[in-house]
């Protein structure tokens, strides 16, 4: 059996240290303001120190209570899920993915309504973050897209996302026509991007130019990379893909098209359980995210 307290007492703390109040916990609860005090103290017991500070007008979690609120709230909301996910319709699926947050923001996020249309049986519930994720370990993921290729686990499926131009990308308002693409670059102001598998340094040596020796602002996602060049603070070399809709709005160009030569590599990566690649919501949501990819 699992070594937790009672789900009633857990119940109780979470509504009571969300609102931060015992009576309004009870009125949540449909219980009285002594049942939720008897309880708190019954879990304060059980951990054998406070989870509240009590005071004349309320109360307020203590440093312990309010790192139980954060775990348990997320607890509450999976489970909450998890309950929503039995009411669907009995050919309903629901598909568990994992994504990369950029290229969740910029690139998925807008396509899925098509998705939707099209495939009005499943419902996706994404999580996101940077860091790579074992399918064989998060048992609660179907598929996950990550950024740079996941280590080979056995019985997981890797695909590439197809390769990426990375180019360097800035606001038409820095531009000027009477300046060459290389020497503009060498004037204004770059972007790095502290995660990506692509630097300036390489890009520079690629096309035979000298790395000009001054300070570059930093950002550790490619979005927020690609929202600064968007501002005008500099030029940020990033791929084409995550940069999709500016460079479609025109609040952004990919500056030197014709002078310099990109590079094109594999950097986002889809991953499923191989023995699931027949399930439904695994096998049409895999085939139209390729589908998509090939339409850049």
């Amino acid at each position: 059996m699992r070594r937790i307290p009672n789900f009633v007492l857990l119940r109780a703390f979470e509504a009571a240290a969300r609102l931060e109040s015992f009576t309004l916990a009870a009125h949540e609860l449909n219980l009285t303001q002594s049942a939720i005090s008897h309880q708190v103290k019954e879990l304060e017991d059980y951990f054998g120190r406070p989870l509240f500070v009590r005071r004349n007008r309320g109360v307020e979690p203590s440093l312990e209570g309010r790192r139980l609120l954060e775990s348990l709230s997320r607890v509450f909301d999976v489970i909450q899920d998890a309950c929503n996910e039995v009411n669907l319709a009995s050919t309903s699926q629901v598909l568990a993915l994992y994504c990369a947050p950029s290229l969740a923001v910029n690139w998925l996020g807008p396509r899925l309504p098509d998705f939707f249309k099209a495939h009005p049986n499943i419902t996706i519930r994404m999580t996101s973050g940077s860091e790579l994720v074992d399918l064989n370990q998060a048992k609660d993921l179907d598929l996950a897209i990550t950024y740079g290729s996941p280590p080979k686990r056995p019985g997981v499926s890797v695909m590439a996302l197809g390769a990426e131009r990375i180019v360097p990308l800035c606001s038409p308002s820095l531009l000027t026509a009477k300046q060459s693409a290389r020497s503009q670059l060498a004037a204004l102001p770059l972007i790095d991007s502290q995660l990506s598998r692509v630097m300036w340094p390489s890009w520079f040596t690629l096309n035979g130019m000298e790395l000009p020796d001054k300070p570059r602002s930093s950002f550790d996602r490619a979005a927020l990379v690609i929202a600064a060049a968007v501002d005008g603070l500099g030029v940020a070399l990033e791929s084409t893909r995550l940069a999709e809709r500016a460079l479609l709005k025109g609040e952004l160009v990919e500056l030197g098209r014709d002078e310099f030569v990109p590079i094109e590599q594999e950097t986002h990566f889809v991953y499923f359980r191989s023995n699931q690649l027949k399930l439904e919501k695994v096998s049409v949501f895999k085939d139209w995210l390729f589908a998509m990819a090939g339409q850049q």
